[in-house]
């Protein structure tokens, strides 16, 4: 399994909503809207990282509100 944390930034004023829809997709375990230099910060985890990349570009980029999504795979060591 891998897991991903995926930064994203949301046009002004969306972020809670974009938190929730982000949160109700398959393949993600948390989204929360936060401040900073990101507006959501979401985990999200799949079987391998081609499945993760399609969950990125294929679900979470298509949601009405985001700029922009920076994922960050989590790395065991």
């Amino acid at each position: 399994m891998v897991q991903a944390y995926i930064l994203i930034q949301t046009e002004v004023g969306r972020a809670a909503e974009v938190a929730v829809a982000v949160g109700a997709l398959p393949g993600v375990v948390d989204a929360d809207d936060v401040t900073g230099p990101y507006d959501v910060i979401a985990k999200a985890e799949a079987p391998h990282m081609d499945d993760l990349g399609r969950l990125v570009v294929a679900r979470i980029q298509e949601i009405p509100g985001i700029t922009r999504t920076l994922t960050c795979p989590i790395v065991h060591l």
